[in-house]
């Protein structure tokens, strides 16, 4: 099931992002380590889109969105689609960086635990693009956190 308005490009490379997350579950040895400097450098943007949420500023939390979601989704479009297809996300009470990863295409994959305000808890994989703003957000898939957040 792909989230609403979501095209079937992006439906793909959420698919790749599910098994990614499904197939390497603690990202914790990483093939490339990644210094807790670039880590922290792609997890900001993240963590700053989870606060603009949270303070219900959806034209904040989509600055935080790679040119290639902001020519997929205007802006109203981005807020339906967060708030139908990832509500722990959308209302989130608690965020952490779990782990990450460096993609071979030069995109990092950063894991986030994040409690969401109701009640559930999933740990979420994003999809790190460097743009020449800074990392921006270029994907997510989520999944029930295993552990307690």
């Amino acid at each position: 099931m792909r989230p609403p308005g979501c095209s079937a490009a992006i439906a793909v490379r959420l698919a790749i992002l599910a098994v990614a997350l499904a197939a390497v579950p603690a990202l914790g040895a990483p093939a490339v380590a990644q210094t807790e400097r670039e880590t922290a450098a792609a997890a900001e943007p993240i963590m700053r889109q989870l606060e603009a949420f949270r303070a219900d500023d959806y034209e904040a939390a989509y600055a935080f969105a790679s040119s290639k979601i902001r020519r997929m989704f205007d802006r109203p479009a981005f807020e339906h689609m967060v708030k139908s297809g990832y509500p722990e996300i959308a209302r989130s009470t608690f965020a952490v960086v779990a782990g990450s990863e460096a993609a071979p295409d030069g995109h990092m994959l950063i894991r986030i635990r994040i409690r969401g305000a109701n009640g559930n808890s999933v740990e979420a994989l994003y999809d790190m693009v460097r743009e020449p703003a800074g990392w921006r957000i270029n994907g997510v898939v989520t999944r029930p956190d295993p552990g307690l957040v």
